[in-house]
């Protein structure tokens, strides 16, 4: 069973088809992973993502990743986190869903992922790494030949999806 990579780095250095951004509903850039991905790809991504009408959360949209090494970004909205009772899980495992998607009608053989709704969106870390793995783990099954890295901005996520990873 082909199983993700896990490392910690920085997303927006990473050689590969497409990387993940946990945007926000706007897609016009905001803090963590998503600023990075805006600052590092240039100005021309924020131009694209104007035109894309916003994205809601569940939902994936693609642009050219312009000045970054990955040749595009797979937006996604995660859930904002309110307790669980909210549809939560099933709007993160749609991120993935509907990015994996992508991947396939793209043709894309390489992705890496961010940890999606656990900064600002608050989405507790062991629970969000593990909806992450299980629909990762189900995405290799479905195509194994798939290169999938989750980049860990520090060492608590790092641990997060270790763990993750070893229960799936």
């Amino acid at each position: 069973m082909g199983l993700p990579e896990i490392i910690r780095g920085d997303i927006t250095t990473f050689d590969v088809d497409a990387i993940v951004n946990a945007a926000n509903e706007s897609l016009l850039g905001g803090g963590g992973v998503d600023g990075a991905i805006h600052d590092a790809a240039g100005p021309r991504l924020l131009k694209e993502c104007r035109t894309l009408g916003g994205c809601r959360p569940g939902e994936s949209k693609v642009t050219s990743g312009y000045d970054l090494l990955a040749r595009w970004v797979i937006h996604t909205v995660g859930p904002r986190w309110r307790g669980g009772s909210f549809g939560e899980e099933e709007t993160l495992r749609s991120c993935y869903r509907n990015v994996f998607a992508i991947v396939r009608e793209r043709g894309f053989r390489s992705v890496a992922f961010p940890s999606i709704s656990t900064g600002a969106f608050r989405y507790p870390l062991a629970n969000a790494s593990r909806v992450a793995t299980e629909e990762i783990v189900q995405a290799l099954r479905q195509d194994p030949s798939l290169a999938v890295t989750v980049v860990c901005f520090d060492s608590e996520v790092f641990r997060a999806y270790q763990a993750a990873i070893r229960t799936s």
